[in-house]
C-alpha cells in the first residue's frame, strides 16, 4: 500500500482557490461573452429589437396602415440603418414596463421619449440624447380656473403611467390628485368628458391630439420641465451603446435629426439646438 500523502494545509487551500478561481471564472464567461457580443449577435441576426408605446404621438403611434410611425420610429430605423442592421422589429409596450423588458431580453432597444432619469440609470443603461421636449399643462377650452401649475391642488391630473411626466408630477404636485393611464388617448378622452381636470403631457403630444382628434381643449402656464429622450438598452453592453452613440452623433452632424424633427413636431423646431440648451441647463442644475 502507497503511504498517504499529506499536503500541508496552505497548499491545499492555494488549489482550492485556485479552482475556484477558475470555476467562477467559467461560469462569468459566457455572460462577459453575451455582453461583449450583443452587437454581433444582432447584426447576425440582422434584426434587432426596439420597443415602443404606439400611442405617444408625435413620438410614436399607429398610422392609418396601422404600422408604426413617429419620430422615434424614424429614429429607430435610420440608427438601425447605420450600424448595419437591415430590419427592425417594433414592439409595443408601455412606459412602465421598458425597464424590466430590458433587464428580461423582451427587446434590444427602447425608444419612445424616454428620459434618462437617474432611477432608470441605476438599471439600465442610456444613449446620446436625440432628442427632447417640454411638459405642459392642457386642460378644456372652457376651463377658467387653471392657469398654471399652482392652481392644481386638488384637482384631477391624468398622466401616462410609468412615465417621466408620471414621476415629475408626483413629486413637484403633492396635492393634486394624480390618475395614471396606459394610453395617453384614454386621458384626452377622459378630459373631454370632463373626468379629469387637467392633463400633463409633452407640448408636441398634446398639441398632436388636440388637432387630429378635434378636441377641445388648450394649453395653459409656462412649461414645467425640459427633458431630454435617449435610447435605452440593457447593462453591460459596450459594443451596442457605442455603436448608437456613434449613429446619434453621426445624425446631429448631418442634418437628420434637424430633418426629422422638424418633419415629426414642427417646421420650425430646432431640435439639435434645443438638445444643446437642455444639457446644459442639466449640467448647471447638477452644479
Amino acid at each position: 500500500m502507497l503511504p498517504k500523502i499529506r499536503l500541508p494545509f496552505s497548499s491545499f487551500h492555494a488549489a482550492a482557490c485556485v479552482a475556484f478561481t477558475v470555476a467562477l471564472a467559467a461560469a462569468l464567461a459566457p455572460h462577459a461573452a453575451n455582453a461583449a457580443d450583443a452587437l454581433d449577435r444582432i447584426r447576425a441576426n440582422g434584426v434587432i429589437r426596439i420597443a415602443n408605446t404606439q400611442s405617444s404621438p408625435p413620438w410614436s403611434f399607429l398610422n392609418e396602415q396601422n404600422k408604426p410611425a413617429g419620430y422615434d420610429v424614424d429614429m429607430a430605423q435610420e440608427v438601425a440603418r447605420r450600424m448595419g442592421i437591415p430590419k427592425v422589429e417594433f414592439v409595443a409596450d408601455s412606459f412602465k414596463n421598458f425597464v424590466a423588458g430590458l433587464k428580461t431580453d423582451k427587446y434590444d432597444l427602447v425608444m419612445n421619449d424616454l428620459t434618462p432619469t437617474a432611477e432608470r440609470m441605476l438599471q439600465v443603461d442610456f444613449s446620446a440624447p436625440y432628442g427632447v421636449e417640454d411638459f405642459r399643462i392642457f386642460v378644456r377650452q372652457d376651463n377658467k380656473d387653471i392657469h398654471g401649475d399652482k392652481d392644481l391642488a386638488g384637482k384631477r391630473i391624468g398622466v401616462t403611467t410609468g412615465s417621466s411626466n408620471e414621476s415629475w408630477s408626483r413629486a413637484h404636485l403633492p396635492q393634486a390628485l394624480i390618475q395614471t393611464y396606459e394610453n395617453g388617448s384614454l386621458i384626452f378622452a377622459d378630459l373631454g368628458i370632463g373626468r379629469i381636470d387637467a392633463v400633463i403631457i409633452s407640448h408636441f403630444g398634446g398639441l398632436r391630439y388636440a388637432t387630429e382628434r378635434k378636441l377641445p381643449i388648450k394649453e395653459v402656464g409656462e412649461p414645467l420641465t425640459y427633458q431630454l429622450s435617449a435610447a435605452a438598452m440593457r447593462k453591460d453592453e459596450p459594443a451596442l451603446r457605442a455603436a448608437v452613440d456613434k449613429a446619434i452623433a453621426d445624425m446631429k452632424a448631418d442634418g437628420t435629426i434637424e430633418q426629422l424633427g422638424r418633419k415629426w413636431v414642427g417646421k420650425d423646431y430646432d431640435m439639435v439646438g434645443h438638445i444643446a440648451r437642455a444639457e446644459a441647463e442639466a449640467k448647471a442644475a447638477a452644479k
